[in-house]
């Protein structure tokens, strides 16, 4: 039977790479993101490959998300896989120096979006008693570094719903997995710097970072383990990293 996945972050980095390997495996899509230009040039690349819808909406809009949702086509309506992935990091200060908008930015997405876009969709998985939810947490989920404060509070949010939802959801036969990257280079870097490029891109100098497809390759292995396999908690660094502030460039 063919699944469809619902991914959220679509537009970029490892939302797009997981659409790109979901849909070369007859995987359905929704592909969810803010910018509809990407969204559109998205769908007209992978529907060679499978059927593909996108929607348009701010994951950390509540009426965007539910509306958004109940607008799916009758055919796509049946979600088997739900990856939150949307998410983002604003500035990098100390606690004492950060901005309430920043703050404010991280958590409406990082935690209330992924809570939005969950409970619009867990209802039909446990109807169904079956289905998928994979988080893409981070390494800023597992340890706090020097100004990451409010950016690992909100990871470590999603850290825990994780493992409440694995909870919750396991009388249900719903897999739950989470997901944690280290250093992966894609626009991250460039977001949480506001367009700074030359520094975004300093990020990743003198050693390889982790690519979007890297973690996509991972994402769909999860999700193609036997139904009784469940792969709960993966953190994923670049050989080059040992923790979040130890990386040994050149």
């Amino acid at each position: 039977m063919v699944q469809t996945a619902f991914i959220t972050g679509a537009t970029s980095g490892i939302g797009e790479a997981t659409a790109i390997i979901f849909a070369k495996n007859n995987i359905r899509l929704i592909l969810c993101g803010r910018r509809a230009d990407r969204l559109q040039t998205l769908k007209e690349n992978l529907s060679k490959y499978t059927a593909v819808s996108t929607l348009n909406f701010d994951v950390s809009k509540r009426n965007e998300v539910e509306k958004a949702i109940k607008s799916l086509p009758e055919d796509f309506q049946q979600i088997d896989i739900l990856i939150n992935n949307a998410g983002n990091a604003h500035g990098l200060s100390t606690i004492q120096d950060g901005t309430i908008d920043d703050w404010d930015a991280m958590l409406d997405i990082n935690v209330k979006g992924l809570l939005y876009v969950s409970k619009a969709i867990i209802p039909q998985m446990t109807k169904r008693n079956s289905g998928f939810i994979v988080n893409i947490g981070s390494i800023a989920g597992k340890e706090v570094y020097p100004n990451g404060n409010v950016y690992c509070a909100s990871k470590h949010a999603v850290n825990a719903l994780n493992k409440a939802m694995r909870i919750d959801l396991n009388k249900y036969n719903i897999r739950v997995s989470g997901i944690h990257p280290g250093a992966v280079e894609t626009e991250f870097s460039e977001v949480r710097f506001k367009g700074d490029v030359e520094k975004a891109k300093s990020v990743y100098s003198g050693y390889k970072a982790l690519q979007a497809a890297d973690i996509a390759d991972i994402i769909h292995f999860v999700i193609t383990r036997p139904y009784h396999v469940n792969i709960e908690d993966l953190v994923v660094y670049p050989t080059a990293q040992a923790t979040p502030t130890i990386l040994n460039k050149d």
